[in-house]
């Protein structure tokens, strides 16, 4: 009878730009228990066999994004993909790709940080305050629910071949959560010209890998079609309509 396994090897990258010349991937072997996630090795290599080795997480619940990893060759939330899914391994590592890495698993988001603010991402209200409650309707909100969930965990950044090739593309997610804004009834914003822009919707080949991808189900690829049509309503618009009479 075969003896179950208790351990799992995990093949981590290294990484120290400056002083490495390239990534290298390190094997560590630690426990395999039901419950641990690839988190849970990591903290275990951290703690237990190499004090050395950086990567980012928090909450341990799927929620802050932090922790986003490729674990075996796909972008995942480390705290949410689990050892025994892998066994009996290796399971591998890596840092998010499409992004400059730090150090080890650690990569710089700096790129959409810069961007996240171009898409107004925050409600513009024009009109006259309402005293008291801001009310909605419950279908009201069900128009934008979906895309308010994106934890910025840059999992679709990472699975996008667009923004693999042009990183000047807004991205997934900065797409998604304008779009969430501009359906909010209490939105009077107008961020057509980012989103309509030729880094906007429009680059987008539709692959639909950043929805895949997501761990929230916030639908990006679904947002970006979305908006183009919007886009190209209002275009239409434009053309063929006085400026006084477009609504």
């Amino acid at each position: 009878m075969a003896r179950k396994r208790t351990t799992i090897t995990m093949e981590v990258t290294r990484f120290r730009p400056g002083e490495d010349s390239e990534p290298t991937l390190q094997s560590y072997e630690v426990p395999l228990r039901k419950e641990w996630a690839v988190l849970d090795g990591l903290n275990h290599i951290k703690d237990h066999l190499d004090g050395t080795l950086s990567y980012r997480w928090s909450c341990r619940m799927g929620i802050c994004g932090s922790c986003g990893m490729t674990v075996n060759g796909k972008p995942q939330l480390s705290c949410a993909t689990f050892l025994v899914d892998y066994a009996p391994g290796p399971v591998r590592v890596e840092p998010l790709r499409n992004f400059p890495v730090i150090r080890d698993l650690v990569v710089d988001i700096s790129d959409f940080m810069t961007k996240l603010p171009k898409v107004k991402p925050w409600l513009i209200h024009e009109g006259e305050t309402p005293e008291g409650e801001f009310l909605q309707t419950p279908q009201e909100m069900d128009e934008y629910k979906k895309y308010s969930m994106c934890i910025n965990c840059m999992l679709c950044y990472s699975a996008c071949p667009v923004y693999a090739l042009e990183p000047e593309f807004l991205g997934p997610a900065a797409i998604a959560l304008g779009q969430r804004y501009n359906l909010d009834s209490r939105d009077d914003g107008d961020r057509r010209d980012v989103l309509a822009s030729a880094e906007g919707v429009w680059a987008c080949t539709f692959v639909g890998e950043c929805s895949t991808a997501c761990p929230k189900g916030v639908d990006p690829a679904g947002a970006i079609q979305r908006y183009k049509l919007t886009a190209a309503v209002a275009a239409l618009k434009d053309f063929l309509l006085p400026r006084g009479a477009r609504r």
